[in-house]
């Protein structure tokens, strides 16, 4: 004999409530405990005071809940949130059986993205006010998000170049066969059997497929070395997986917890100057005097550490060998040391090169060092392949990189600890919560979307951190 549950169409004379569904520590109910906290009209959300007159609106309350609770379990498309208000228990508690279409949902989103972004933030300061950030280091780490918008969709000079010249190719060969198209037997590489008019329509559209390609060529600049026209904001990157159309999320994380203290989207293909920004971000939100901050290669740029040391910022990186001699296989900058007594170079050979001008170039003062005698060096041909007398160019602020070097040595595992603090992070949402894409379009957009990931985040690694009576508490 087996348990027998009640027959499906046996009327009940007193229904169970649907609170009595929900479990008593189910996360459900932090998100409304969280969700009641906001100041919805100081955030910025649209509607968030009803109007008098007019078809009544849903709270916002209820759709950032709802937002909250799909991206907390790996449900992002409006579509598919729609459907949970029909049929999952814990939707029918959180928003008291209302069921918003999918359009109500994607406007909510649309229209409130900024608002959706400070949520974020709101859930940050909570996790400050539970002491759950050790406020001394920060890791800092950029990872690469596919956008909405395929590689065939995104073109550089390049890439439009060879499009074009394909195009006149085919035009060319179809002329050809068009001027044939009455002979019985067209030439090799012609129009083939094709009529006069099929010739014409063909040569019609490369033609106007050109001028689209032309068009785009014209918006090329210095500035902007690339176009995807599915995605205006996305750009084509360098990834693990290859080349792929996406924009770069960079992420501050606190080494107590793993929680993340600052995000952000950009669209540059390099993490070269997102180090001070994102560090002092994060100092800010941690509200304190000075803090540690440590970052990979990607980082490493003199600017930069300026930048964070005048904010009271310390930073550990690795130095990043950019010389173009190193990559020829030649003696690169790395090889020669600098005497600061003497402000003078020594190159391996033991020869001096010293100080000979300053310049200004690309908002840094440069200072060149030039040797004097390398036609009779025994290691010119391992040093340089110029003629003339090697050059080392040196930055004005190139001291704080040896301070910083200095420093790296005498603490080497914090570049382990670098990496266990913010790749987490970044494998948990790209991996458990299958969001390493993004599903929305343009910058700001992609931003909010970020924000509400992050916000997932943060909020499942809240929930293993504190216990749930704590955390209602805090939100009571």
């Amino acid at each position: 004999m087996h348990l027998a549950g009640l027959p499906r169409e046996q009327k009940l004379l007193l229904p169970e409530a649907i609170d009595d569904y929900i479990a008593p520590e189910s996360p459900v109910r932090f998100i409304e405990a969280f969700v009641s906290t906001l100041d919805l009209r100081a955030l910025g959300f649209e509607k968030a005071v009803a109007a008098d007159t007019g078809r009544p609106a849903y709270h916002p309350g209820d759709l950032i809940g709802l937002y909250l609770y799909g991206y907390l379990h790996r449900i992002r498309s409006s579509r598919l949130l729609e459907k949970e208000c029909h049929k999952n228990l814990e939707v029918l508690w959180l928003l008291r059986t209302l069921k918003p279409d999918f359009k109500t949902i994607a406007n909510f989103g649309k229209d409130n993205k900024a608002a959706l972004q400070k949520v974020c933030r709101e859930f940050t300061l909570l996790c400050k006010k539970l002491n759950l950030f050790g406020g001394e280091l920060v890791a800092i780490d950029g990872s690469k998000f596919k956008a909405l918008n395929s590689k065939d969709k995104n073109y550089n000079e390049k890439k439009l170049k060879e499009l074009i010249e394909n195009i006149d190719a085919k035009i060319e060969k179809y002329l050809a066969g068009l001027d044939d198209v009455d002979k019985s037997e067209p030439p090799e590489g012609g129009g083939g059997n094709l009529s006069k008019e099929q010739l014409q329509e063909k040569i019609a559209t490369l033609k106007e497929r050109k001028g689209d390609y032309q068009e785009l060529r014209g918006q090329l600049d210095g500035d902007q070395k690339q176009i995807s026209t599915t995605d205006p904001d996305a750009r084509l990157m360098h990834t693990r997986q290859g080349a792929e159309v996406c924009y770069n999320v960079q992420s501050a994380v606190d080494s107590k917890h793993k929680l993340i203290v600052e995000h952000d989207v950009i669209n540059d293909v390099t993490d070269l100057n997102q180090l001070a920004p994102m560090a002092k971000a994060a100092k800010e939100t941690l509200g304190v005097e000075k803090i540690e901050v440590v970052a990979d290669k990607g980082y490493y740029s003199n600017f930069q550490v300026e930048r964070c040391v005048q904010n009271h910022i310390t930073p550990y990186m690795e130095k990043a060998d950019t010389s173009a001699n190193t990559r020829l296989g030649l003696f690169g900058k790395s090889k020669f040391n600098f005497d600061a007594a003497k402000d003078v170079y020594l190159c391996p050979g033991g020869k001096e090169l010293t100080y000979r001008f300053s310049t200004f170039e690309k908002e840094r003062e440069l200072r060149y060092y030039r040797a004097s005698d390398c036609k009779n060096c025994a290691l010119k041909k391992q040093c340089t392949r110029n003629q003339a007398n090697r050059t080392i160019t040196r930055e004005e602020n190139e001291g704080l990189m040896a301070a910083m070097a200095a420093r790296l040595r005498q603490n080497p595992q914090i570049m382990k600890l670098r990496k266990a603090m913010v790749e987490h992070p970044f494998g948990t949402i790209k991996r458990a919560m299958n969001a390493g894409y993004f599903l929305c379009k343009g910058l700001e957009a992609v931003r909010t979307e970020m924000s509400l990931t992050v916000l997932a985040y943060n909020f499942k690694r809240v929930l293993n951190l504190v216990k749930f009576t704590e955390l209602m508490k805090a939100v009571a």
